[in-house]
C-alpha cells in the first residue's frame, strides 16, 4: 500500500526516498507475483489518470539474500521498460488520460528472480517552476520465471534519477506550447 492510499497526494521532492516506491511502511506485505518473462502485467488506479504528462515503469532485480517483501530498492538497481510520449501539435501537448489500469510487458531476456516493479505518472499540469510536477508512484513485487540472462541498464537509483529542474519535470506545458518533450530518467532498455 502507498502512503498517499487515502490522501491520493503525489510526492513532489525527487530526493525523497518516497522516490522508490511511496510505500507506507505500517502497510501489511503484499504477495509476490509469478510472472513470465515476455508477459504483460498491470496496475489498477481507484481513479482515473486524468493529469497531463507520462507514464513511465522501471524494474529493479532484488539481490541476492533478499526478498522483494522485504528490499525497500534502495541504490543505482533500477532500470526504465516502457514509456509513453505526448502527442504534440501546433495547439497542444497532450497524454493518454481517463485510464484506470496499465500495462506493461515483462522483458523476455532479464535473468529469472524477484524484481520490484515500480509504476509512475508524472503530472505536468503544476510543472512550470521547479518542484511543480506531482509524481503519482507504485511497486508491486513479482517473481520472473523463464527469462534470459541481460541484465537490465542503465542503472538508476531513487532517489537520485531525476532533478526537479529536468526538463522533464520542469516545463510549462501550455504556453508557449513545448515543440518536444523527454521524459525524465534514463533511457528504456531493451532485449
Amino acid at each position: 500500500m502507498t502512503t498517499n492510499k487515502y490522501s491520493h497526494g503525489p510526492v513532489t521532492d525527487v530526493t525523497s526516498s518516497d522516490m522508490r516506491c511511496y510505500k507506507d511502511p505500517a502497510a501489511p506485505i503484499a504477495s509476490t507475483a509469478n510472472v513470465a518473462a515476455g508477459s504483460q502485467v498491470g496496475f489498477r488506479v481507484d481513479t482515473s489518470i486524468s493529469h497531463p504528462g507520462p507514464l513511465l515503469f522501471y524494474l529493479a532485480k532484488v539481490p541476492s539474500g533478499r526478498t522483494a517483501a522485504n528490499w525497500d530498492g534502495d541504490g543505482a538497481v533500477w532500470f526504465k521498460i516502457w514509456e509513453n510520449r505526448p502527442t504534440i501539435t501546433s495547439s497542444s501537448i497532450s497524454w493518454p488520460s481517463g485510464q484506470t489500469q496499465v500495462f506493461v510487458t515483462i522483458p523476455s531476456c532479464i535473468p529469472a528472480g524477484e524484481y520490484l516493479l515500480r509504476v509512475e505518472h508524472i503530472a505536468l499540469h503544476s510543472a512550470g517552476s521547479a518542484g511543480g510536477a506531482q509524481l503519482y508512484l507504485a511497486c508491486g513485487q513479482i517473481n520472473v520465471t523463464g527469462g534470459g540472462s541481460k541484465a537490465g541498464t542503465p542503472l538508476v537509483s531513487f532517489p537520485g534519477a531525476y532533478k526537479a529542474t529536468d526538463p522533464g519535470l520542469l516545463i510549462n506545458i501550455y504556453w508557449p506550447i513545448p515543440t518536444s518533450y523527454t521524459n525524465p530518467g534514463p533511457k528504456i532498455f531493451t532485449c
